[in-house]
């Protein structure tokens, strides 16, 4: 059998929740997201915390709180102990997105199911990775290769292939095709005929308009409200979309010179542009580009003021637009700026993604939206008072138990050292066993001893009598001075390897001052809650900025990439089982939707062997140059080694003549060119080549067919029986037609073996490519 591939969904399937899954490849067990909900409801990883300690490594494939919101806690709480392979941007937005939530949550809440020191632990030990990089897994997963792709929806987005002997396994969800201000399309189209796939049915249901449409409608709705003096929110989460809502209104408002005030408001707003500046290289190509020739970075924002308070936002007279997190409501300033301007008619508060389900923002994108709303506003204040004299009077007391605990710890550490003396044999103890001459006097003089030892010190119970430790300097001089050793001054390479994170690792690098601060402020304080009803009279909009691919395209994707087996996840059940009768029907004939917690089983039917090609075989192969590649005919028969290995010998009988095999897709342009070279004159005319006057080449057929079998392609010949005819008859081959199969070559190489009886043992025969081994 082939590789063998179990996936088990751990959260987000037949629903809209996060994503978390359980992919097993040949027992290597990855969990490929470990999002959380703005809710953090912990009662979804309870599947999570059945298998992460069986866990063996984690992908991270957005940086947002669907994708990785729960690592944190599940390395705290839940035992997940394995690696963490993520792209740069996903690791530093994601870091962000993070501080951002437990900020957001920390001044409205007693928030304990993390802090940012669980964050900083989480995070620290996440492996980057580059686009297209391809990183060898030892150990348990030898043989397994793991590749990041770029997925198109968020910075650093990622689509993860998993590859082992030669077959692939493609996880891409809420990827986008799309080109965007700030992100390049997806690249899942490059992909064909893998062995499994996973993807979503998100958006399996919603049409799309096009792109211009859109921004142009988004901006004549914000400019509308604000030319009738009403100011604009959009909820919009911490690092993510954010980032293209940013680039279109930066770049409207330069082009037309507008003055109207745009906020972008979260407690790492600085961070994430900062971080957005050095990302160039992830962005679309038009980014690089204009970066690369002017030196403009796109996200040196003019028109966009970065903030971290709301009391800031407060000074600023008159309309605007203000970005800020989280795009729920459920925490953060959205949901203190969505009180304070519902009950305004003029203001408008612009959804651009679909809110989680059962947050506020939900809610108010139900159609028709309430009228009113109960919310809960919080706050943290100081204690003063008798809470605070409270307050105090228990941290005092949590000192002294320390301080008790710390010094009992100390007298145990003192006991055991001085009990190794003892057993070492100090010539200055004396042992209890010999006989001591005996007096009153002596008696007497050794209890007092032992009435004024002071507090801490605890004598062995084998000494005759107290006796403070002693420890002696060692220390070598010379006539400079002590000698030292200098390896105590070197780091180790550990050492090292954390010490030269840059300082935006530290606290105040990550984190905006004003942030920093908060968290850094020690005064005891208390969070303050009341209920209260808001009068929705805003206007309520939703227009889709999500930047994923929409149902039409997605089924198109699908098609073309034409997986062996197809596994659905993320999306409604309606969305699922609507996808699901389409995939059946159009892409292939395997297609599933497992439920919470059901494994299922993904493994490949094709057989994969393994075969050393040996040296008395290859010197007789004749290599042919075919691009970056070069390829042969093998005739060999298939044996085995000493050490019992599968082995390919020459064959024990003259090799049968070959049929010729065209390797890749036929190109026209190739043959229009061939033609010419051969005097022929010829011109492309409607998708065809016109060669002379009268003769018409045309090619007919797809080079892979639905099944993934090899595909015919025929090259048709058209014109009168005429000398040109016969002349360029003979340039491509003999008879009315060339028919031939094709095979694509992959980037990387994989073999097709072809085995039968022959008298010598099994027969083999394939075309073959560089390495020497298969």
């Amino acid at each position: 059998m082939g590789t063998s591939v179990q996936v088990k969904p751990l959260c987000g399937v037949y629903n809209e929740n996060p994503l978390s899954y359980l992919v097993s490849v040949d027992g290597f067990n990855f969990l490929i997201d470990c999002g959380w909900n703005d809710h953090f409801d912990a009662s979804l990883l309870q599947p999570l915390s059945r298998v992460a300690s069986t866990v063996d490594a984690v992908l991270l494939s957005h940086p947002d709180t669907l994708h990785l919101g729960a690592l944190p806690y599940a390395m705290k709480q839940l035992g997940l102990s394995a690696p963490v392979f993520a792209t740069e941007p996903v690791y530093r937005l994601g870091l962000l997105t993070m501080y951002d939530q437990y900020l957001s949550r920390k001044q409205v809440s007693e928030f304990d199911l993390f802090t940012l020191d669980d964050i900083d632990s989480a995070f620290q030990n996440i492996t980057r990775l580059t686009y297209s990089q391809n990183y060898h897994m030892s150990g348990k997963g030898e043989g397994i290769v793991i590749a990041p792709h770029a997925a198109g929806h968020l910075l650093g987005g990622t689509i993860w292939k998993i590859t082992k002997d030669g077959e692939d396994v493609i996880y891409a969800v809420d990827f986008n095709h799309r080109k965007e201000r700030h992100l390049n399309g997806t690249v899942l189209l490059s992909f064909a005929r893998p062995a499994v796939l996973i993807t979503d049915a998100y958006n399996a249901l919603n049409n799309q308009a096009s792109r211009r449409q859109r921004d142009q409608e988004f901006l004549d709705t914000i400019l509308k409200t604000v030319r009738a003096d009403g100011n604009v929110l959009l909820p919009v989460d911490t690092a993510g979309r954010v980032l293209e809502l940013i680039l279109i209104l930066e770049q409207y408002w330069e082009q037309h010179q507008l003055t109207y005030p745009i906020f972008f408001l979260t407690y790492v707003a600085s961070s994430t542009i900062d971080y957005a500046k050095s990302f160039l290289e992830w962005m679309s190509d038009s980014i690089a580009k204009s970066f690369e020739h002017t030196r403009d970075n796109a996200f040196l924002l003019k028109h966009v003021t970065l903030l971290i308070s709301n009391s800031e936002l407060e000074k600023v007279p008159g309309p605007k637009i203000v970005l800020a997190s989280m795009a729920s409501l459920e925490a953060g300033f959205s949901h203190d700026i969505f009180v304070e301007w519902a009950a305004d008619t003029k203001n408008l508060v612009l959804f651009t993604e679909r809110g989680q389900f059962a947050t506020l923002a939900r809610m108010l994108q139900s159609d028709p939206p309430p009228r009113a709303v109960k919310v809960t506003m919080s706050k943290r204040i100081p204690l003063v008072g008798e809470e605070l004299a409270a307050y105090e009077e228990e941290q005092n007391r949590k000192r002294k138990d320390e301080a008790l605990k710390a010094t009992l710890m100390k007298e145990e550490e003192s006991k055991a050292s001085l009990g190794a003396e003892l057993s070492a044999g100090d010539p200055m103890v004396v042992d209890a066993k010999i006989t001591q001459p005996s007096s009153n006097a002596a008696g007497l003089q050794f209890g007092a001893y032992r009435d004024v030892l002071i507090d801490g010190f605890v004598p062995p119970p084998s000494s005759a009598g107290p006796m403070f430790p002693f420890y002696e300097n060692s220390a070598e001089w010379d006539d400079f001075g002590e000698i030292i050793n200098p390896d105590d001054y070197t780091r180790n390479n550990e050492d090292m390897d954390h010490a030269s994170i840059p300082a935006e690792d530290d606290l105040n690098g990550k984190l905006d001052e004003g942030s920093a601060s908060l968290i850094l402020d020690t005064t005891p304080s208390k969070v303050v809650s009341s209920e209260q009803t808001v009068y929705v009279k805003c206007s309520l909009l939703y227009m889709d900025f999500e930047g994923r691919s929409d149902g039409r395209s997605v089924k198109s994707i699908l098609g073309h990439v034409s997986p062996l087996k197809l596994v659905l996840v993320h999306g409604s059940a309606e969305a699922t089982e609507h996808l699901k009768q389409h995939c059946l029907k159009n892409v292939c004939q395997h297609v599933y939707a497992p439920q919470i917690e059901e494994s299922i089983d993904v493994t490949s039917d094709l057989c994969a062997y393994k075969v050393q090609l040996s040296e008395k075989l290859m010197s007789n192969v004749l290599f042919k140059k075919l691009g970056d590649y070069e390829i042969a005919w093998v005739d060999a028969e298939v044996g085995e080694t000493e050490n019992g290995t599968l082995s390919l010998l020459p064959l024990s009988t003259p090799a049968p003549p070959h049929k010729t095999v065209l390797v890749g897709d036929i190109k026209m342009a190739d043959l229009k060119q061939y033609l010419a070279s051969k005097g022929v004159q010829v011109e492309f005319a409607g998708g065809a080549l016109r060669c002379g006057e009268y003769v018409t080449l045309r090619k007919v057929g797809d080079s892979v067919q639905k099944g993934g079998s090899a595909g015919v392609q025929q090259i048709i010949l058209e014109g009168p029986l005429s000398e040109e005819y016969y002349k360029i008859r003979d340039h491509l081959g003999r008879g009315g037609q060339l028919r031939a199969c094709f095979r694509h070559l992959k980037r990387e190489l994989k073999y097709s073996f072809e085995f039968g009886n022959s008298s010598g043992g099994v027969g083999f025969r394939g075309l073959r490519g560089h390495p020497e081994e298969a």
